[in-house]
């Protein structure tokens, strides 16, 4: 697999074509072909006709130069689309499509704090790091991350699952909330299985985690057993919650997640174990 390596500083004159992750706001421009989506790879946007708002240099993806640009809202090039992240799970390669979750993570940072948010002055990017910093105040701001737990409640042979109200119609996932301020990532686990389910849970054990680009959170992911307690989903967070075997399982969510592996991951367990 082609190594990727993040860079602050860009190289002073490119001698062959870099990857561009070119944004209109949320939305990538690719070229789309036969099942399969490409993105840019040329010296400069402007060849497209497109002219940047900002740049960010990310680094270089085996011998590749990679960088990330903003432009305003206009018609895509001749030949290419612009095209929501999502849609380009299993689309295009792993490593291009975290590639390109972090490239719209740095430009939603970039766009975001252009003025410094404690004194209004315009801030300027630092060239030793990533970050943005107020000339007047000196406050300095680097990428947002939003730490996010993630339950798959296990029962015997039943997972508890639930679903928000504004998943898909259906679809079931494991717990999940963000990490407050002062939590630890334990804390917070049992904190938002009580308030979402009012449930007590023990024995967790980390999964995996995974940087999910909606906008900028990281997912952190744990299994862990039922202790005490009745299913009480919380009004306005959980539509409904229950305990479901591996013959009556409901709509799970996208391969794309992080929830999915989870759940995909505990259900091999839980069928080798039968």
């Amino acid at each position: 697999m082609t190594s990727f390596i993040p860079r602050i500083i860009p190289p002073p004159a490119l001698q062959r074509p870099a990857l561009w992750f070119t944004f209109q706001g949320v939305q990538i421009l690719v070229r789309s072909e036969a099942g399969a989506a490409s993105f840019p790879q040329i010296r400069h946007p402007q060849q497209l006709g497109l002219v940047p708002l900002r740049e960010q240099y990310l680094g270089t993806l085996g011998d590749v130069h990679c960088f990330a640009c903003e432009v305003e809202e206009t018609e895509p090039p001749a030949g290419w689309m612009w095209s929501g992240l999502r849609g380009l799970f299993g689309v295009v390669d792993d490593a291009l499509f975290a590639l390109a979750g972090r490239a719209i993570q740095i430009m939603d940072w970039d766009r975001s704090h252009l003025y410094c948010g404690r004194c209004g002055t315009r801030t300027v990017a630092k060239t030793t790091e990533r970050a943005r910093q107020c000339p007047s105040c000196s406050l300095t701001v680097y990428p947002r991350i939003a730490p996010a737990v993630m339950a798959l409640i296990r029962r015997g042979d039943e997972l508890l699952l639930a679903r928000s109200p504004h998943f898909a119609p259906g679809m079931y996932s494991a717990l999940a909330g963000f990490v407050e301020p002062g939590e630890s990532l334990e804390q917070c686990l049992h904190r938002e299985v009580k308030e979402e389910v009012g449930v007590e849970v023990t024995n967790l054990r980390y999964f995996s985690s995974q940087p999910w680009p909606f906008p900028h959170s990281l997912m952190i992911a744990f299994n862990c057993d039922y202790a005490s307690g009745e299913i009480t989903p919380e009004p306005g967070e959980i539509e409904s919650a229950g305990w479901f075997g591996l013959d009556n399982l409901p709509v799970l969510p996208n391969r794309i997640s992080i929830a999915r592996r989870l759940i995909d991951a505990t259900i091999e367990e839980l069928q080798r174990s039968r």
